[in-house]
């Protein structure tokens, strides 16, 4: 491979963002042209790429092989034939030809495994060839893997100087909804003042798409767009692919591309004006329960406790004592409250 062909296969890369299982010269017509027309063939992930030559990095057509129906032989396979195929697609129908029958049978097996998810039965490949479609079909059924469902966010308008209209947090554009291709054009069509754009998932809930509606002379039309993640972005397939680094670039490329003549599908919220100030609620003081005065059991036989003795005034002049003590004053069993927080009972 030289130096100039590593770069075209580099740049394909870069642009379908998609494996490459196998390659090669493949002739190609639609059911009920007269001619087939040559092409060079990638099969790259579950689509096959139709390059004019295989010089050329951007392809000129496709073939969405999820969109596969049944892949029949025209004639049985024999050496030194060319062998045709008819590949029906839900959309459309194609025949492929080519010349050597061996690499027609290696072919049909790239085919049929990636688009069924399991390698056809009956096959004349080597080991070789075999060991490869099992690889294929395992790397294809990874990548194919179901993915967690897009979460439903609520989305919070902030003002953005490059008008990307993402969401602050998420980084997700206010116009992403988790609906179907059937629901968003359903919205797109009864709630036209809302706006003209909506990202959601894809069919496959691998991926992202974009559902948009365009008004014309002749009536409003639907359209929608793949958008591919990969780990550097995000890829818009269109027939020269766009690569972005984010959804926000997602939205602002089919803005710009449409002179800003679409917009964003947002729905309006409702929002109060007023502060109201609720009626206070009734206040009742606490209540006050009063504390019981009980006398300190002191069991029989045991010394009872010493207190502080209560300084009492003397009215006696003639002892010359200002104070006398509380127990010459007081008579044993008489309930007396002292400071502290019980009565006690003097013996």
């Amino acid at each position: 491979m030289t130096a100039t062909t590593r770069r075209v296969y580099k740049r394909r890369e870069t642009i379908t963002a998609l494996p490459l299982y196998y390659s090669g010269q493949l002739l190609k017509k639609y059911t009920g042209e007269k001619e087939f027309k040559n092409f060079y063939a990638e099969l790259r992930g579950s689509t096959l790429f139709l390059y004019t030559d295989e010089m050329h990095d951007t392809y000129s057509e496709k073939l969405d092989l999820q969109m596969w129906k049944s892949m029949s032989m025209d004639s049985p396979y024999q050496n030194n034939r060319s062998t045709i195929y008819t590949l029906t697609l839900t959309n459309e129908e194609v025949q492929l030809k080519v010349d050597n029958p061996n690499t027609g049978e290696e072919w049909r097996g790239f085919i049929m495994t990636v688009a069924t998810k399991e390698i056809p039965s009956k096959l004349q490949l080597l080991p070789g060839q075999m060991l490869r479609l099992e690889e294929v079909l395992s790397e294809e059924k990874k990548r194919q893997a179901p993915r967690p469902p897009l979460p439903y966010t609520t989305y919070h308008i902030h003002p953005s100087s490059d008008d990307t209209y993402d969401d602050a947090l998420s980084g997700t554009p206010l116009c992403f909804f988790p609906v179907s291709r059937q629901k968003a054009e359903k919205m797109l069509k009864e709630n036209t003042e809302y706006g003209s754009i909506i990202l959601r998932p894809s069919t496959d809930n691998t991926n992202y798409a974009i559902t948009l509606r365009q008004d014309y002379s002749s009536g409003p039309v639907m359209k929608n767009y793949k958008v591919l993640s990969i780990d550097t972005g995000f890829v818009i397939e269109l027939d020269a692919p766009v690569n972005v680094p984010s959804l926000g670039a997602v939205l602002d490329h089919f803005l710009k591309a449409t002179e800003f003549r679409l917009h964003p599908y947002l729905v309006p919220q409702t929002y109060d004006t007023c502060i109201d100030l609720p009626l206070a609620l009734p206040c009742f003081p606490p209540k006050t329960v009063p504390r019981a005065r009980v006398a300190p059991m002191i069991p029989k036989g045991s010394t009872p406790p010493s207190f502080p003795k209560l300084p009492i005034k003397d009215t006696d002049t003639d002892t010359g004592k200002e104070y006398q003590d509380a127990d010459e004053v007081l008579n044993p069993g008489v309930w007396v409250t002292i400071n502290f927080s019980a009565s006690v009972c003097l013996q």
